[in-house]
């Protein structure tokens, strides 16, 4: 057993513990309830960092939530890692579909994780991916192993667009320098499976409103004879896509990548199985845009999907009421060279010009970024890849991601380094759903590579 392994086996159940006490506390960014709770799991994840052996760390102002930042500076000439995570949270919403409080960790094993799996909001997303980072540096500080600098930067409103991350970033130039940003928020194909994140999709999202009658109206008395704003926005929200599941918003092709047919034989290497995929999800049969795969819809090719619609009475029982409002929140994943800017200028004309005169329509822009496609020949990423293959005992696969991280594209206009993607989760890990959870395996194995990538990017740097 090397040096690591044994550091793992000697602190495991304080790393478990350490990770469900950080997971106890709600800290929601989209709900202002939780304030206390942002600030407080702030606090946690400072103290972490000072405990594990940062020698300066802060809790930075913001004009929202506190960024957390610690550094570890051992010598100016050698390389400069940042770490990128953050420590704010999914709403735990629908709370009744949960089998344990979404607050309240619980270690469960399952048919994918025998060895157990911790069961809570942001155990994967990004709490536990982020924590993994905090205790790889613990071990490397405690052994004296560090080979380079290490920065930390901890934020808390990844969930709601990291708006202020963008405020952040240009002020701190100096503090935030680095030689590379290392990020685990994203996934592997299977433990047994390792890949790295070369691709992520950009993200517009977007709030509808329609209104018709200037309050609710007896749905016998004014049924027929004036507009239904429910029944008009799921008209406007149906004619969006065509009978191809293309989007008809004009104009919104218009800067997408077309991916060559070598490049789509490649992506098509990666193991997948379509029937174990329906399995999963307790579905019939895949949708999507035509003349694409499943792995292909869901990482290289933009979508258009209502994240919530809401609109008259919806308690128990029975209200006849034609409402006054209806409203919808609707995300589009972009992807590379799709300007989330011009894609909601898009969507805000579009929706506009397709509602009937008898009703008045809303578009209210939430938040959005760019999409990011990393290169695999670089420093960065072949040190990510001799990592997994130290750990993992075989080279990871390159993989695009379907997911989004806005900051990805600002990191590298700011910043002007790269980034590189080291996920440990899996897609079976329910993030941003009930139940989600985190593999025992899964985090301490991100504790054990992660040491790696510091060693192997050192060396690779210095050559």
């Amino acid at each position: 057993m090397n040096t690591i392994s044994t550091y793992i086996e000697t602190h495991k159940n304080r790393f478990i513990a350490e990770l469900i006490n950080l997971l106890k506390i709600p800290s929601i960014s989209a709900d202002s309830a939780y304030q206390k709770d942002i600030l407080a799991t702030a606090d946690f994840v400072l103290e972490s960092l000072k405990k594990a052996g940062c020698d300066h760390v802060e809790l930075c102002e913001t004009p929202g939530n506190p960024i957390v930042y610690g550094e570890k500076i051992i010598d100016k000439n050698l390389p400069t890692v940042l770490v990128y995570g953050h420590y704010d949270v999914q709403p735990a919403d629908p709370i009744d579909l949960w089998d344990s409080p979404p607050f309240e960790p619980v270690i469960k094993t399952t048919a994918i994780h025998p060895e157990g799996a911790i069961f809570a909001r942001g155990a994967c997303d990004d709490k536990g991916q982020m924590y993994m980072h905090i205790k790889a540096f613990e071990y490397l500080i405690a052994e004296g192993k560090l080979p380079c600098n290490v920065k930390f930067m901890i934020e808390g409103e990844e969930e709601v667009g990291s708006k202020n991350l963008s405020w952040f970033v240009p002020r701190n130039r100096e503090k935030l320098a680095n030689d590379v940003i290392l990020i685990s928020d994203t996934g592997m194909i299977a433990n047994d499976i390792p890949s790295i994140t070369t691709g992520l999709r950009g993200l517009s999202y977007v709030e509808v409103e329609v209104t018709g009658p200037n309050r609710d109206l007896h749905s016998g008395l004014y049924g027929g004879a004036v507009a239904n704003p429910i029944n008009i926005l799921t008209k406007m929200i149906a004619s969006l896509h065509d009978e191809h599941n293309r989007i008809t918003i004009p104009g919104f092709y218009d800067d997408v990548e077309e991916l060559s047919v070598t490049e789509r034989a490649a992506m098509a290497k990666a193991p997948f199985s379509l029937e174990n995929y329906k399995k999963a999800l307790d579905i019939e049969a895949v949708y999507g845009e035509e003349g694409y795969t499943t792995n292909e819809r869901n990482s290289i090719r933009p979508t258009l999907d209502v994240n919530g619609i809401w609109g008259g009475y919806t308690g128990e029982g029975a209200k006849t009421v034609i409402a006054s409002k209806a409203f919808a929140k609707i995300s589009m994943r972009l992807v590379p060279n799709q300007d989330w800017e011009k894609i909601t200028e898009l969507f805000k004309n579009h929706f506009e010009s397709i509602a009937p005169a008898s009703v008045k329509v809303v578009v209210k822009p939430h938040h959005g970024g760019q999409g990011y496609v990393t290169p695999i020949d670089t420093i960065e990423y072949k040190a990510a890849s001799k990592a997994y293959e130290a750990s993992f005992g075989k080279k990871p696969i390159p993989q695009r991601s379907g997911g989004s991280i806005p900051i990805v594209a600002l990191f590298e206009q700011e910043l002007k380094s790269k980034t590189i993607l080291m996920g440990f989760g899996l897609d079976s890990d329910a993030i941003h759903s009930p139940n989600e959870h985190f593999g025992i395996w899964n985090y301490l194995k991100g504790i054990e590579t992660i040491p790696y990538f510091y060693k192997y990017f050192t060396e690779l740097s210095q050559k």
